[in-house]
Order: C-alpha cells, then sequence, then structure tokens
C-alpha cells in the first residue's frame, strides 16, 4: 500500500536504472539507456523507460526543431522528445506521454494541488513536494515492468535539473540497495599527443557525488574503446570497480551501440548488481533477433532526397530512421540527400535529379513550403517515386490543384488566408482553438483503405492505425474536383482524407499522418518499405522475410 508520506507503492515497479550525463549534452546517454534496455529485453525481461526533460514546457510541442530536434508523437497523442522515440524503436514498445517527465508537467501539478487544497496549508517547496511528484510519476511509469530505465536529461550541474538528482537521491534511500543502479556517462576526450584525458570525467562524477549521488556504472563516450590504463584510472579517481567503467565507442550505425555494449559485457554487470542474474535468460537462450536483424546483407545503395527547411537531422530524424528500416527490410543502403527547400525555386531539377526517389516531410509555416511545392510537381513529371508526409502530403495536393486542374492560386490556409482556392483548410475543431501546445489533431487514429489500389498493396490491409500532428485537412469542398482524374485519395477517416496517390504514377503517395513514427527496425513502415522497393532495380534480390510471429512487439 502507499505510504502517506510519499504515495509510493512498491508494488508499482521493481528494477530501475538511471542514466545521468556529464561534461556535455548530446553524447549519446539516451542511445546507451537505450541499448541497455535492448539487452535487458533480450534476456527476458520486461523493460520500459522514462525520459525526464528539466525544461519548463509542459510538452515539446511548442519548440522549434533546432532547438531539440523533432517533436515525437506517441499514440496517445503525447508531444515528446525525440529521444522517445529511440526508446520506442529500441525496446520495440509503445510509450504514453506518463513516459515523459517535464518541469513543466511537474510544476503544473504541484500548482495546480496546491490551489486545490491537497496540501492542506502546508507550504509547498521543491521539497518535498516537487520532488514527492517526480518520484510518483517514475514509479507509475514503471508499474507492471521489471525493469525501468530513467534517463535525465541535460548534463549533472544544470541548475534546472538540481530538483530530479534530489529526487533520485530521495529514491535510492526508498529503495532496496539491490533494485538501484546509477549509471553516468561522460566524455573522455584525447590530448594533442593522443592520449585519452579522465579528467573530464572526474570532475563530472565530483559534482554528481556532491549531490549525494554515487555512480554504480561508468560509460566513456569517446571515438575508440577506452584503454585498459584509461579504465583503472577513471575507476580509482571514482571510486568505482575497473568491472563497472564501460566504453560505447563511436559507431557508423546507432542500432550497433547494444552489440558494442554487450561485447563490454554492460548486460550482464547491470543484471548482477540488480540481482536479476538468475532469472536472466541463459545467454546461449537469449533473443538474438535484433543482431541478425541490425547486421543483415545488404547490397548496393538507393539515394533518396529529404526535401526540407531545416538543415539538421535531428529535426527529421524519424524520417531518416524509417528509410533506414526500410533499407534493412528490403536488403539495400538508403543514402539520404538533405535538399534545402528554400533553393528548390532555382535549383529543384538539379538537386533532384540524381535521387533515385524523393521525400517531402512535415513541417509548418510557410518557409520552404514553395520549394515543396516544386519538388512534388519534379517527382510527379518525372515519375519519380514520391513519398508526401503530412506537410508532403498537403503540398501534393496544392500541387495538383494549380498544375493539373488549373486552380491559380490554389494553397493551404494555413501559408496564404487570402487564397481563392483553399484545398488545404483548417480543421472544424480548430476554429474555436485559442491555445497552441497540445490542441492539434494528435495521436494514433485509424484509416480505412480503398481495396485495390496502392495504398492497400502497401499496407497489405484495408485499414491502417498511424499516428497524427496536424491542424490542417484536405477541404471536402474541393475533394470531389481533386478527385475527378488519376488523382485518388485512398485512404480516409469518415469526411477527412488520409492517404492520397496517382493512378498514372509508379509510385506517388501521400499520407496526411506520419507513419514514420510507427517504424521499428524489426517492422519497418509499409509507406517508406513501398518507396525503397519502388527504387530499387529490377534484379535486386531481397532478404529472407522474418517470421512475423518472431518478430519484437
Amino acid at each position: 500500500m502507499p505510504t502517506p508520506e510519499t504515495g509510493y507503492d512498491p508494488s508499482l515497479g521493481r528494477k530501475f536504472v538511471f542514466v545521468t550525463g556529464g561534461v556535455m549534452s548530446g553524447l549519446g546517454k539516451g542511445i546507451t539507456a537505450a541499448s541497455t534496455g535492448r539487452l535487458l529485453a533480450d534476456a527476458g525481461f520486461d523493460v520500459t523507460a522514462v525520459k525526464i526533460d528539466p525544461y519548463l514546457n509542459v510538452d515539446a510541442g511548442t519548440m522549434n526543431p533546432y532547438q531539440h530536434g523533432e517533436v515525437y508523437v506517441l499514440k496517445d497523442g503525447g508531444e515528446v522528445d525525440l529521444d522517445l522515440g529511440n526508446y520506442e524503436r529500441f525496446l520495440g514498445v509503445d510509450m504514453t506521454s506518463d513516459h515523459n517527465v517535464t518541469t513543466g508537467k511537474v510544476y503544473q501539478e504541484v500548482i495546480e494541488r496546491e490551489r486545490g487544497g491537497d496540501y492542506l496549508g502546508e507550504t509547498v517547496q521543491i521539497i518535498p513536494h516537487v520532488t514527492d511528484d517526480i518520484k510518483r510519476r517514475i514509479r507509475e511509469a514503471a508499474a507492471g515492468t521489471d525493469v525501468c530505465i530513467v534517463e535525465v536529461g541535460g548534463t549533472v550541474g544544470d541548475i534546472e535539473g538540481m530538483p530530479y538528482l534530489e529526487a533520485l537521491r530521495q529514491f535510492a534511500h526508498e529503495e532496496d540497495d539491490d533494485d538501484i543502479l546509477f549509471t553516468h556517462v561522460t566524455l573522455v576526450p584525447y590530448s594533442k599527443n593522443g592520449e585519452q584525458k579522465t579528467k573530464p570525467t572526474q570532475h563530472s562524477v565530483k559534482e554528481l557525488r556532491s549531490i549525494g549521488l554515487q555512480p554504480d556504472v561508468l560509460v566513456g563516450r569517446c571515438e575508440d574503446p577506452l584503454d585498459e590504463e584509461t579504465r583503472e584510472k577513471i575507476a580509482l579517481f571514482c571510486d568505482v570497480p575497473t568491472a563497472a567503467v564501460f566504453s560505447n565507442p563511436d559507431v557508423e550505425d546507432i542500432y550497433h551501440v547494444p552489440l558494442v555494449v554487450e561485447e563490454e559485457g554492460l548486460d550482464e554487470y547491470v543484471m548482477d548488481r540488480l540481482g536479476l542474474t538468475e532469472e536472466a535468460l541463459a545467454p546461449a537462450n537469449r533473443d538474438d533477433r535484433w543482431r541478425e536483424l541490425v547486421t543483415r546483407d545488404r547490397s548496393g545503395e538507393v539515394e533518396i532526397a529529404l526535401v526540407g527547411k531545416y538543415d539538421l537531422e535531428d529535426a527529421y530524424m524519424s524520417v531518416h530512421e524509417a528509410l533506414k528500416h526500410a533499407g534493412q527490410t528490403c536488403g539495400v543502403n538508403v543514402a539520404v540527400s538533405w535538399v534545402d527547400s528554400d533553393e528548390m525555386l532555382d535549383h529543384h531539377t538539379e538537386r533532384l535529379r540524381d535521387a533515385d526517389g524523393v521525400v517531402v516531410p512535415g513541417g509548418f509555416g510557410s518557409r520552404g513550403t514553395a520549394g515543396k511545392i516544386e519538388a512534388v510537381r519534379y517527382a510527379r513529371e518525372n515519375g519519380v517515386p514520391y513519398l508526401g508526409l503530412c506537410l508532403g502530403f498537403q503540398m501534393a495536393v496544392v500541387e495538383y490543384a494549380r498544375n493539373v486542374l488549373g486552380l491559380d492560386g490554389a494553397h493551404s490556409a494555413e501559408i496564404d488566408a487570402e487564397t481563392p482556392h483553399p484545398v488545404i483548410d483548417l480543421l472544424p475543431e480548430q476554429e474555436n482553438c485559442e491555445d497552441m501546445g497540445g490542441t492539434m489533431r494528435l495521436g494514433a487514429h485509424v484509416t480505412e483503405i480503398e481495396h485495390g489500389t496502392l495504398a492497400h498493396e502497401v499496407y497489405g490491409d484495408t485499414r491502417c492505425t498511424e499516428r497524427h500532428r496536424h491542424r490542417y485537412e484536405v477541404n471536402p469542398t474541393y475533394i470531389d474536383d481533386l478527385s475527378s482524374g488519376p488523382l485518388r485519395f485512398s485512404g480516409s477517416a469518415g469526411r477527412r482524407m488520409e492517404i492520397l496517390e496517382h493512378d498514372d504514377h509508379p509510385f506517388f503517395l501521400g499520407t496526411q499522418f506520419h507513419p514514420e513514427f510507427r517504424s521499428r527496425p524489426d517492422r519497418a513502415s509499409p509507406p517508406f518499405v513501398g518507396l525503397i522497393e519502388a527504387v530499387l532495380p529490377a534484379d535486386h534480390e531481397q532478404p529472407q522475410t522474418l517470421d512475423p510471429e518472431e518478430v519484437t512487439a
């Protein structure tokens, strides 16, 4: 039963692995955490994850992609940090917004409770009220699982992260020693003479210990594996066993990181430290489908032009990963060439000429949309396989209305409020919406697919469930005109048009939803697989398909 002091119910969760980072952000602690979780899942445990983001935003929905990369959308409509996407892809599970803890969420909850009189006249403070809410959220997200990986965003020493580290310190006092493990990821740079330097790690651990947290495991991020001398020095000065110091060197593909840290023995050490060794599957019986999948032979290469306005790969991370998954499924390497949509008007044929296929991803605002429309036109007129996602779907409608139907000035009302032909218009339920955050059409929705269409062939079914993030849709007033020729709306949800295609094109598909958010290494997104299959040479030999019953969830 929950205790009155903390609301903690010991039955809500079992083992916790807390992952912190030091020295600098962007080290890859999220991938380290996700890889640890993947190995524990392969050992037979039910693993989930929590990402803590110390910013004051309630969620990531209103953030510029240049700040934190793409906004990832969960099945329940939660707009979250892109690290949640990595957790879903590595662990093979669908998460909810409860798995993303932000300072905005925590403070909003505490203040609302104070206004409601829940604290019975107490002085509301960081300790215990904020820290108790943090612990509650972690435990509730971990309920019903064997192991919960908890990544604390930011870097140790950041002022906004202090309440979370204090909450973890308290957490350790409330749990048995063998139920908690602290992993700290740090940078191990090189000196000019090529020596691996441990001082940044030493200072980072010193900062962590000053807060009252002693790491159990240290993971050094370096270009190459840590030298034995480096490991021993880190162990000596950071007061951990040498066996608890691990390397996470650079790799070409993030999906190889679980294999690298497994060779280091990280999974065995974590399980031994958490008392899970006896419950783990014997090494010979562990699930090795991940290794088989990510090391699958691939031959040849195809090039896909990604036409967007953000010169930042993280802004389109899920699209990049979905293309990679499709390549793995089809047994081919996929090279993604970013094309600046702002430059398309002057150089669109030159920029797209060498590409085997074109992807126009989602986005908001007017910048770059003219270039995206030109990219759609190029693909349509030249028979180049095309996949449009959300805004890419909408710009395909605009391009067709202008250049095929002859509706001069046709556009999306989001971009041109004065357009004479708003073929894309505001969703009716959005008309009275005042708040920007969390108010779009979000999360998983079912689309009905017309039998015998390209979409039906791609999905192999007459319905699909995909995640959405948009305020605008195809204007019902124009559907009959738009559907009078080769353009076909082959997927819908009631009055909403969800999928479009061209009957006289080798592969032209647009989706109002974001199929990239459900793509996994072992379950590639059907539209992306369809695109890659459409650009493969006729004599390309595809790999044997994994048995669906043996693929992770």
